[in-house]
């Protein structure tokens, strides 16, 4: 599986390469700012692009909008976001296509090699890897005029775990619930949503995201 990481820091990019290629993934480039970043995508097409969100020579979006711009340019292109901050604007911007393959990460939430590994490869084949921080951020950001306010606290916190690209079953092991108790919340939130059922987990998850972005 072929990447493109964007990081300026050089201790930092280096420590991501070397995890990246001890867990089979081939760095296609590792760049530090943002003309280089936009260069990269459009020559090496990968399979997934890692990207800090303030790069040189701006440090404000030059890494969200190379990313942005090249999933103009390449429809669907995964793209993980890994920065420090919740970046609501970013990050509803990256899910306005609703095409899925996205994924926001904090960098002080990631705890573990596997977790972070894990986000890769799930935004690498086409899901979503949600801090639950950025999610919560959005979710708040609908106001008390969204449909979103008709939710109860408990679909809330389905939703949120729902938008981190998490099963049913994981779920109801996270919230102690029965998965049929959780597939009834599920319901339910789709339908205060006005969202169409669906059997497919990963596409389930894109609607809501899809759906929070234009809320």
């Amino acid at each position: 599986m072929r990447v493109v990481l964007a990081e300026d820091l050089h201790i930092l990019r280096d420590g991501l390469v070397l995890l990246l290629e001890s867990h089979g993934f081939t760095l296609a480039a590792a760049v530090g700012d943002g003309p280089a970043l936009r260069a990269a995508l459009a020559r090496h097409r990968p399979d997934v692009a890692i990207v800090d969100v303030r790069l040189p020579p701006t440090f404000t979006d030059e890494g969200l909008q190379a990313a942005l711009a090249a999933r103009r340019d390449i429809p669907g292109l995964p793209v993980l976001v890994l920065s420090q901050h919740v970046e609501q604007l970013y990050a509803r911007e990256l899910l306005a296509d609703g095409a899925g393959a996205v994924g926001y990460l904090l960098k002080d939430r990631v705890l573990n090699a596997d977790q972070f590994i894990d986000a890769v490869r799930r935004v690498a084949s086409g899901g979503t890897a949600m801090d639950p921080e950025v999610i919560a951020k959005l979710l708040t950001a609908g106001g008390t005029a969204s449909p979103l306010a008709r939710l109860t606290p408990r679909e809330r916190e389905v939703l949120e775990l729902m938008a981190q690209g998490r099963s049913n079953a994981a779920i109801s092991q996270r919230l102690f619930l029965s998965e049929s108790a959780v597939g009834k919340h599920t319901a339910s939130i789709f339908d205060k949503l006005r969202l169409p059922p669906s059997s497919d987990d990963n596409r389930r998850v894109l609607a809501v995201l899809a759906y929070l972005n234009n809320a």
